[in-house]
């Protein structure tokens, strides 16, 4: 298996790309293929002092910045590292393309390189959250803004099949994001998508309020993409604050500072539970191939485990099992509306 990583991608440049491909080529059973400026991932692997067969660079001359316009990649930029780790995968030279670069940049090059899959009308990134009995998943969290209700309906398909292959959950409980349990409860779209929802054959357990994303009652948690990336960042910031207040507590008194030998070993197994490290990255659903979007902010460890997750799904079907889904709901719909005419 072959993985292309955009080596230039995020806030930190190539190193943590190059130091995380490594890692995953001693651990995992794959070949990582550094995209990117030939001459700058030269010399990070010669700073490694690495010289592994199993990592080969492809020159990619141009950079896309975290603050461009994905608008000017596909126009001006499509030597970047992005793009031409995503036409890897396209050409059938790598099996998956990693990325902690530019979000926008990242979609753009899958949208136009890779394509949709037949029958889905909007990708959707799947983001994998901590919760009180394990993980869940969140789609949309930023590839697609403005959904309607077709659009969610195709994400609860689309998360249902990658809870199913990512988590070993065989039928996992999907909910929809809204501002109340009730049927009743949300806009136009959200109630059109519950009707859509309920009548798949999915495990749909109906709306899930905000306070109930981290409590474990739903596997995957479908909304639209402008919800789920404010959703997502408020979520990493209460991180982030409670982490940096206990700690301040900690330290502000003689007795928080005695029992914090006692407290080390939980805490840190807290960190690790909520360290968006430990997921790796968020595959863009439905589009025809695998595309892991990291965090800008990705370590090495981040990384590799990105490539783990890439890797199991480029060896899964999932892709064609979300275009099955997708394209009997379609056909289901299609019926139902044939139906209603003759009557």
């Amino acid at each position: 298996m072959r993985i292309a990583i955009d080596a230039m991608g995020g806030d930190y440049g190539p190193a943590p790309n190059i130091e995380g491909a490594l890692q995953a080529v001693k651990e995992l059973d794959l070949q990582v293929i550094l995209v990117g400026d030939e001459v700058q991932v030269r010399d990070h692997l010669r700073r490694l002092g690495c010289d592994d067969p199993r990592l080969t660079i492809h020159h990619a001359p141009q950079t896309v910045g975290m603050h461009e316009s994905p608008a000017q990649v596909a126009r001006k930029k499509r030597d970047s590292s992005v793009w031409v780790a995503t036409e890897l995968v396209k050409s059938g030279e790598a099996g998956a393309v990693v990325s902690a670069g530019n979000t926008g940049a990242s979609m753009v090059a899958a949208f136009f390189v890779l394509g949709l899959r037949k029958g889905v009308e909007r990708p959707a990134i799947a983001a994998t959250l901590p919760t009180l009995t394990g993980t869940a998943v969140l789609l949309d969290v930023g590839a697609t803004v403005d959904c309607t209700a077709q659009h969610l309906h195709q994400f609860g398909l689309m998360g249902n099949e990658y809870g199913k292959l990512a988590f070993g959950k065989p039928n996992p409980r999907v909910g929809l994001l809204s501002i109340g349990e009730e049927d009743s409860k949300g806009n136009e779209v959200t109630k059109e998508a519950f009707r859509l929802l309920k009548a798949s054959p999915i495990n749909f357990i109906g709306n899930v309020e905000g306070r109930d994303v981290y409590s474990g009652i739903a596997d995957i948690i479908v909304c639209d993409g402008f919800i789920g990336n404010v959703a997502l960042k408020i979520s990493e910031g209460v991180a982030e604050t409670i982490k940096k207040m206990l700690m301040k507590e900690i330290a502000g008194s003689r007795l928080g500072r005695l029992a914090y030998p006692f407290l080390a070993a939980p805490l840190l197994r807290l960190r690790r539970r909520m360290d968006y490290a430990e997921f790796g990255g968020a595959p863009l659903l439905g589009v025809n191939g695998i595309s892991m979007i990291c965090h800008g902010r990705s370590s090495a460890k981040a990384i590799k485990n990105a490539m783990l997750r890439a890797k199991s799904l480029a060896e899964s079907n999932l892709n064609e099992l979300i275009q099955r889904d997708i394209e009997e709901s379609l056909a289901q719909q299609r019926q139902g509306n044939q139906a209603e005419a003759v009557e």
